[in-house]
């Protein structure tokens, strides 16, 4: 975003006010973006930020609609790198309204964007928080509640997630580093494709190749590794049967 912008200056104030726990002046410089801004791409940015300081979710999820209406106005590269969190900001927002299918809807979008996110530590975050939403709302989908359209989920929990989930924890408790160091990224921003599975499942070959962990630990990320190559091969099946359905 150009730094010059006055209404990029404003957020880039409202911001640095909401790091010093100013939560009402950020508001006030957000909505004077609002204010001031010329045109949907403006009015996109300044959207956005606005939407962060709401008291209601109905509020929240009115304002992050409104922004990703301006930028599918504006429809062209200036907006592309905004989408992953557009639909994320989105999918939180029915979240909290208690509407899991909706939110999982969106989390889908958001996954299907991250890649024109910027790189960096922006665009991590973005994964991490987007497999984390997948996670916490595909049982809804997984339960048939995706108005007949499972065919095309994408599970990111299943057998294999809870089993890591424990692994994890484990891990965390007697602080094997190592052992985090390795599975805890793919696993973070595993968004359910063909790559991140297989980033995913390579990292746990690799500690169990190691053979550092206590036998107990051992054995469950033997199931696990099992339990995710099963998933994978099952949406694998389910994928080429859509294919030869729709030929």
């Amino acid at each position: 975003m150009d730094a010059g912008n006055a209404v990029v200056r404003m957020c880039v104030r409202g911001m640095e006010a909401e790091a010093r726990g100013e939560s009402d002046q950020a508001r006030r410089l957000f909505l004077q973006a609002w204010e001031t801004a010329s045109d949907d791409y403006e009015a996109c940015i300044a959207a956005h930020y606005v939407a962060r300081h709401q008291a209601t979710p109905e509020d929240t999820l009115w304002w992050n609609q409104k922004c990703l209406d301006l930028a599918d106005r504006v429809g062209d590269e200036r907006v592309s790198g905004f989408y992953a969190s557009l639909y994320a900001n989105m999918a939180r927002a029915h979240r909290e309204l208690g509407e899991t299918v909706k939110a999982y809807e969106y989390f889908q979008r958001a996954a299907e964007r991250v890649r024109d996110a910027p790189d960096g530590d922006y665009g991590m975050w973005n994964r991490f928080a987007i497999a984390e939403g997948l996670r916490e709302t595909g049982a809804a989908a997984l339960a048939g509640r995706l108005s007949g359209e499972c065919e095309r989920e994408r599970d990111v929990g299943g057998v294999a997630g809870g089993l890591l989930a424990d692994l994890l924890a484990r891990f965390c408790v007697r602080q094997d580093l190592k052992a985090l160091g390795l599975i805890l990224p793919p696993y973070l921003g595993d968004l359910g494709s063909a790559q991140d599975r297989d980033r995913l499942r390579s990292a746990l070959h690799m500690v169990h190749a190691a053979r550092w962990l206590p036998a107990a630990e051992q054995e469950v990320l033997e199931e696990a590794i099992a339990a995710l190559g099963e998933e994978t091969g099952a949406r694998g099946r389910t994928a080429t049967g859509v294919s030869r359905r729709a030929q």
